[in-house]
Formats: structure tokens, sequence, C-alpha cells
């Protein structure tokens, strides 16, 4: 296993479409690999989610969650820990909430992102099963912000005011600011 290097904004290769995963890559020792290494990854940075493209795979698998709260959204509910592969993401009604976000390719800020409330999600994990729920609230968040680097966006490119974005020093000074790098 290995912790890789995190793609910060700016850098192209965030901004393109990702790859559906093809029937042969599912259950392979390189799709485990990817998985282990992702999620070693995550914890290295205290992370809620890390999308394959963040790391500079052109594919589209996420992985959220760690079963327990997480350091840098500490009032956040936990999300069960996921590997969703060839995610569709379908909202459950027009209802929005804005909440602050933070990623890990846009290290030291956050800002107040509108998303869905509530959606269904469906994929398949890393042997190829399906995976299917419906979810709200943070973990709602989590997976758009998450499959949103499939489609090459980042979090800002969501900011609707932007008074409402910033460095995470200045706007949640209890919050280690090492936490968003």
């Amino acid at each position: 296993m290995a912790i890789r290097d995190i793609l910060k904004m700016g850098d192209p290769r965030l901004l393109r479409i990702a790859q559906p995963l093809a029937e042969a890559d599912f259950d392979s020792d390189a799709l485990h690999l990817l998985v282990r290494d992702m999620f070693e990854t995550m914890a290295a940075v205290n992370g809620a989610g890390l999308a394959a493209p963040q790391i500079g795979v052109d594919l589209q698998l996420v992985i959220f969650g760690t079963d327990a709260p997480n350091p840098r959204y500490p009032d956040a509910p936990p999300v069960p820990r996921t590997v969703l592969c060839n995610p569709v993401l379908t909202p459950l009604g027009d209802e929005e909430e804005d909440d602050w976000e933070g990623c890990l390719s846009v290290p030291g800020l956050r800002g107040v992102v509108p998303r869905y409330k509530r959606l269904h999600y469906r994929g398949r994990d890393p042997y190829g099963d399906p995976i299917e729920r419906t979810v709200e609230g943070f973990h709602a968040r989590v997976v758009q912000h998450e499959c949103d680097h499939l489609i090459g966006k980042l979090y800002p490119m969501r900011v609707r005011d932007f008074s409402r974005f910033g460095f995470t020093e200045v706007l949640f000074p209890g919050l280690d600011p090492k936490q968003d790098d």
C-alpha cells in the first residue's frame, strides 16, 4: 500500500471526465490495490472521501466514509465506509441544503455549497456487486462532492456566494488548519 500524491486545484487532470470501469477491471488485483492506496491516502489526511481523479487516475471510482467521526467535520455524523464504481446519482426532489465543504484538492479553504438534500445512488463495488442506497444530509453531500470529481468539477465551481468562501484558519479558528492540507 502507498500514500498517493493528491492533485491540487489548477492541475488540468482534475477537470477531465473520468472513464467508467470496464467489466474486466472489477475484482482485479490492480483495482484492489488502487482502492487500498486510496483509503490509506484518505486516512493520512483525514479525508471524508477521495475520488480516483484526485490522485491522477482517470476512472469513475470514489471512496468515502470512515464509520467514525471525521476530525475535518467534527459535527457531521459518520458515513459508512464505501467504495463506489461507475456511480449514478438521482436527486430525490429539488430541495437543497447549503453547508460548508472543503476538499483535499483545494487545501486550506472552505466554502458554502448547495447540494441536494436527498438522493439515491447506485453503482458497483470493487468486486462488481451492485450498491444502491437512498441517503440524505452529510452522507448525500459527501457522495455528491466526490462524484463531482468524476465530471471535472471542484466544489468552488458550485459556490454561489463568495462572501462565504475563505481560508479554514480564518473561518474556523478552532479547527487545525493543517487538517485541510
